[in-house]
């Protein structure tokens, strides 16, 4: 074989621990930036005929008693507001100072969330997520039932796209924290994409480990694990970096109106190719020969591969 892939599993892991441990420090420390849909509020966008600088704009806002609003300026001009729920009369009062004061104003956009609209959401979202994970797990292994231990394949699957999903919000808190960024309902559609690529990905190299199986090619599991993520590796990284130039030109030609679910993609992409790999497969020879002394870099084995 002109790759060792699968005996050099242990150095996969070590990687995948120092993202794990470094998502988990980022999620404690900056955490994630909860937009309207998770944590009420509301967003209001507003537009002027004439420019409007944007400190004497937050400074009109804080002497209407909203000096902890979120103020953003696109790239058009307009100024995005985001605040505690507001009634139809603190809008109008909103709009009434800024009027007099700037000029002619204009609502772009507007939308408020309630508390119990928002804990709806956030409950519905777990659910969802809760499903898709039980769903793939009971999907692999019934696909994978005439595998022996079937229910392994749809475990270490599972336990990937937790990887995935966790190494991706670990980064996104990190650049929410630089940049300001918001997770809102399209993240969470974005995330759920993740969780589908990668499903897909490492179904494709699982698929190729119970065709040479099957086939007996060899009688050590981890080389026909070996042997199959060799087979599949140009399929994965061909297939993963024509969705990469096609995920980038979607952020680069429609704006920001798609940049969360841009970003996560792009993420998710790259951290589940790298998953699906080398984590998910050696994470089944591992499992398969007890071998967990792999997961540390250097430690001595007497399981060989």
């Amino acid at each position: 074989m002109k790759f060792d892939i699968i005996g050099k599993r242990q150095w996969a892991f070590l990687a995948s621990g120092l993202l794990i441990l470094i998502s988990i420090i980022a999620l404690v420390t900056a955490g994630l930036k909860p937009g309207i849909e998770f944590s009420s509020g509301s967003m209001l966008t507003v537009s002027f005929e004439e420019e409007v600088n944007y400190d004497d704009f937050k400074g009109a806002i804080s002497e209407l008693g909203y000096g902890d609003a979120i103020i953003q300026q696109t790239a058009g001009g307009d100024f995005l507001i985001r605040t505690r729920e507001l009634t139809d009369t603190e809008k109008d009062t909103i709009f009434t100072s800024l009027e007099e004061r700037f000029g002619t104003v204009a609502e772009a956009s507007f939308s408020s969330v309630s508390p119990q609209a928002a804990s709806e959401t956030l409950r519905n979202t777990i659910i969802a997520v809760l499903i898709a994970s039980i769903g793939i797990l009971l999907y692999i292994t019934w696909a994978f039932r005439r595998m022996p231990k079937p229910f392994r394949y749809g475990t270490c699957a599972v336990i990937a796209l937790i990887h995935d999903a966790l190494v991706t919000l670990g980064i996104y808190a990190v650049l929410g924290y630089f940049f300001n960024w918001e997770i809102n309902l399209i993240f969470i559609t974005g995330i759920l994409a993740l969780i589908g690529y990668s499903v897909n990905n490492i179904v494709v190299i699982f698929d190729r480990i119970r065709e040479n199986t099957l086939k007996g090619i060899s009688k050590d599991f981890w080389q026909t694990v070996n042997h199959s993520v060799i087979e599949t590796l140009t399929r994965s990284m061909n297939t993963s970096i024509t969705t990469l130039i096609a995920v980038l030109s979607i952020m680069l030609f429609v704006g920001s109106t798609i940049q969360n679910f841009a970003v996560v993609l792009i993420i998710g992409i790259i951290v589940g190719t790298f998953d699906s790999i080398f984590v998910a497969p050696a994470l089944l020879v591992t499992w398969d020969r007890g071998d967990f002394s792999k997961l540390i870099p250097g430690k001595k084995s007497n399981a060989g591969a």
